[in-house]
């Protein structure tokens, strides 16, 4: 999977609620649903004098100025940084082949949509609300959530949806009385099940690359990084 169609991917399994060009660049009306659906990224070449018609953009749709940096961004990474734009969330891509995952076990996890009154809670537990629930019933392609189960009771919550050959992992939640007993493991190995159900040759997902814990339970999957990202914010 290179970084491109990690990019396009993320676009179309967690889509803005509209999107514009601004001269050179790419506008994203998030409608509250958080960075990755309110961000500017580059379309077309592009100068200095070109980033004030980006923050005006951005303005007029009340949302702060915000860019998203992508590869071969460097140029207009720096240029930001000349001009005050703090790092904000850098984001490792991961990626692995479908196949060879052991299932999760029975009544550990399922996948159902529209989503249960229970796994819209989860989601509320952990940040999700409205406004992101709203960026996933809007996805186009096919789409699921996953309810984890664990202790005979709901463990925690995730999003996927696909994209050509790519399913993508969204919003994955676990109650924090329910973490560190597997269930995580649960709904991604139900994840990739369904998403081969599907007929898709790759599952993916994105992390803040901090996130130590998650991203050793990623690649305790054999999942491998594909690619990068950061925002820059005023």
């Amino acid at each position: 999977m290179t970084p491109a169609e990690l990019y396009a991917t993320l676009d179309a399994t967690w889509p803005a609620a509209t999107t514009h060009r601004a001269g050179p660049w790419l506008v994203r009306d998030g409608q509250g649903g958080g960075k990755r659906v309110s961000a500017v990224t580059v379309a077309a070449p592009w100068a200095a004098d070109d980033i004030p018609r980006a923050e005006a953009a951005q303005a007029a749709l009340g949302q702060p100025a915000l860019f998203m940096l992508r590869a071969g961004d460097a140029a207009l990474d720096a240029e930001l940084e000349r001009r005050g734009y703090a790092v904000v969330d850098p984001v490792t891509g991961y990626a692995m082949d479908l196949g060879g995952l052991e299932p999760a076990p029975p009544m550990s996890a399922f996948a159902h949509w529209p989503p249960l009154g229970i796994a819209e809670d989860l989601w509320a537990e952990g940040g999700i609300g409205p406004a992101r629930l709203a960026v996933m019933h809007r996805v186009a392609g096919p789409k699921t959530a996953i309810l984890g189960r664990q202790n005979d009771r709901a463990s925690g919550v995730a999003f996927i949806a696909i994209h050509g050959e790519t399913a993508m992992l969204h919003g994955l939640e676990v109650t924090p009385s329910q973490r560190r007993q597997g269930s995580a493991n649960n709904i991604l190995r139900c994840a990739a099940a369904w998403a081969q159900d599907q007929g898709t040759k790759r599952f993916s997902l994105v992390v803040t690359t901090g996130n130590d814990p998650a991203r050793r339970l990623y690649a305790s999957f054999g999942m491998r990084s594909v690619g990068q990202y950061h925002y820059r914010m005023k």
